[in-house]
């Protein structure tokens, strides 16, 4: 260590992947289910719990990183819920994608993994909608909040 850096907290690697697991099984239950439900009464909970154990970290990558995957995994089941290729032209462009744009992705062949990190997915579900309309909460503004806080 140089006489420069100080080092910063932050949540341990097992601590992260431990998480990731619990949110796995938690996205294994919600196939199916109305997601808005699914953030409010089975995701925040879970989150909070664990961003208030962590209220302390000051690396704000780990919280970068994690809020995306989370929002990757529910573009992920919206494309799972939309099972026909017709449906998902009607529901990207119910969603304010262009035509000619949800056309060229609706039906592309690949996964939906694939496609949930893909601009039209990310176009029709932006970070505003998770976090204004469905509520979900973002690890990384509730750490900064916290770290204004105290």
């Amino acid at each position: 260590m140089t006489q420069d850096r100080v080092p910063k907290l932050k949540p341990a690697t097992k601590s992260v992947e431990r998480l990731k697991g619990k949110i796995r099984d938690l996205f294994r239950k919600a196939r199916g289910r109305n997601i808005e439900r699914f953030i409010k009464e089975d995701l925040n909970p879970l989150l909070r719990g664990w961003i208030d154990y962590f209220k302390l970290s000051e690396v704000k990558v780990v919280f970068e990183e994690l809020d995306g995957w989370i929002r990757r995994k529910l573009r992920c089941v919206y494309w799972r819920q939309w099972k026909r290729p017709r449906t998902r032209l009607k529901k990207l462009i119910a969603r304010g994608l262009k035509p000619e744009h949800a056309e060229q992705s609706y039906s592309n062949g690949r996964g939906p993994w694939w496609n949930s990190g893909k601009l039209h997915m990310v176009a029709a579900f932006s970070n505003r909608y998770f976090d204004q309309d469905l509520e979900l909460i973002s690890l990384l503004t509730r750490v900064q909040r916290k770290a204004k806080a105290g």
